[in-house]
């Protein structure tokens, strides 16, 4: 799919206040006046669900946005960030704002990234590939589910900057086999999840007809007519362009077909321990972070066993059930993180949410769902104006805070709503 056109303003007509490493300018003409009328009612990451749920079938819209039986753990992340509050300073001179942040050895142009999303290439045609190519565009990491329907090789193609997440089984020689593939690709960062010992409890799924592999049913053959632009879009057309999508990144060898009565190999994966991740971190060269940490504790472990990062996250609630949110003990995870980074996600929608992690000491931030949202309403032109929408919210936050950089945040900007007079304790 050929590239298109950046949009280089924000949606009310400003331009955002630094160019460069913030806010690439657009090359203007036909596609950006396309991208204007498309984007339009697109002014904060939660539009970008809205607009995707019309194009999707129910099963789809359920798969990418449900959590797990009651939906506490993805609240949980929500509440978490609204019991912060910004305290903002005043006649600051806030007129060199930068919310570029170097990650790894690489600068990026916005403090947040995309983070893994399973399957995405079955929500929006060519998905992966679609946030790879915006996320190379607009220059923030984006990180390849294990779960993704195209080779790592092709990512990694099109975006030699992203970052790979795999799930793994406690199977040593099969760990060694995808790592060797992982490096061979060219990838510097190795993601290892581990909050997947098992899948979670998805009842969404089941009530709204979504399975692996999918079953048609009259449920699903309803829904599927009723959403005609993903049906041809992205069913019929990978079909056509690209033959049926398999599991291409499980495991070091090519998966099953999506579609078919074959099932991905998950065995062992409740095995995967600590003696695991030692053993990678003497085989994996490149960066290595661990995903799904939540307890501090944990934080602890992943830096003795020599992780570059730990990635704090509830899977999106869409594992554990009344689990904790990250958030909460991000401050006590950032008191123990000596030279590793600390990373977090879970429930990030505003960039005053992206302030208040950087405030108790994260060195980023990733967010999954809108990002596959705004692909299956545009693809990488509509994932990039996500992006952008972010990126400005950011601008505005930071100056209207009364800071230039995030690095100038700490918890004195913060204070918690039932408490307004204390403020925040940094952990330590």
């Amino acid at each position: 799919m050929a590239d298109v056109s950046t949009m280089g303003e924000s949606l009310t007509g400003q331009q955002p206040a630094e160019r460069g490493a913030n806010a690439p300018s657009g090359h203007g003409g036909a596609a950006t006046r396309r991208g204007l009328r498309r984007h339009r009612d697109l002014l904060a990451l939660d539009d970008f669900e809205r607009h995707a749920r019309r194009r999707l079938p129910r099963m789809i819209h359920q798969y990418v946005a449900g959590a797990v039986e009651t939906g506490s753990s993805m609240q949980a992340s929500r509440t978490a960030l609204d019991n912060l509050q910004l305290l903002p300073r005043m006649f600051r001179d806030v007129s060199d704002r930068n919310q570029s942040v170097e990650l790894f050895g690489k600068r990026w142009n916005a403090p947040f990234g995309i983070g893994p999303i399973g399957g995405a290439a079955f929500v929006a045609y060519r998905g992966d590939a679609e946030l790879a190519r915006a996320a190379a565009s607009e220059r923030v990491p984006m990180i390849l589910s294990a779960s993704s329907l195209i080779r790592l090789e092709d990512i990694h193609a099109i975006n030699p900057d992203a970052w790979f997440q795999a799930y793994l089984a406690g199977d040593q020689p099969r760990i060694d086999k995808l790592t060797d593939r992982v490096a061979d690709a060219g990838f510097e960062t190795l993601v290892v999840t581990g909050d997947t010992p098992m899948l979670g409890n998805r009842e969404h799924n089941e009530r709204s007809g979504f399975s692996m592999p999918i079953k048609i049913t009259p449920k699903v053959v309803w829904q599927c007519a009723i959403a005609p632009r993903w049906t041809l879009g992205v069913v019929a057309r990978t079909f056509a362009l690209h033959g049926a999508p398999y599991f291409e990144n499980t495991d070091a060898e090519r998966g099953p077909p999506m579609m078919s009565k074959l099932k991905r190999n998950t065995a062992r994966r409740d095995e995967l321990a600590w003696k695991h991740v030692e053993a990678i971190r003497k085989r994996w060269k490149g960066n290595l972070v661990i995903k799904g940490i939540i307890a501090p504790e944990d934080a602890r472990i992943a830096r003795e066993c020599g992780a570059d990062g730990v990635l704090m996250s509830n899977h999106g609630g869409r594992q554990l059930d009344a689990a904790v949110s990250p958030f909460e003990l991000l401050a006590e995870t950032i008191a123990l993180k000596g030279d590793m980074k600390v990373m977090i996600d879970s429930g990030f929608r505003r960039g005053t949410d992206v302030l208040k992690a950087y405030a108790l000491g994260a060195d980023f931030v990733f967010l999954g769902r809108p990002f596959i949202y705004a692909a299956v309403i545009g693809g990488a032109e509509t994932v990039r104006h996500a992006v952008r929408v972010l990126q400005s919210e950011i601008d505005r936050d930071l100056a209207l805070v009364g800071v230039r950089r995030l690095t100038d945040l700490s918890p004195d900007y913060l204070r918690r709503v039932a408490a307004c007079a204390a403020p925040v304790s940094t952990g330590a």
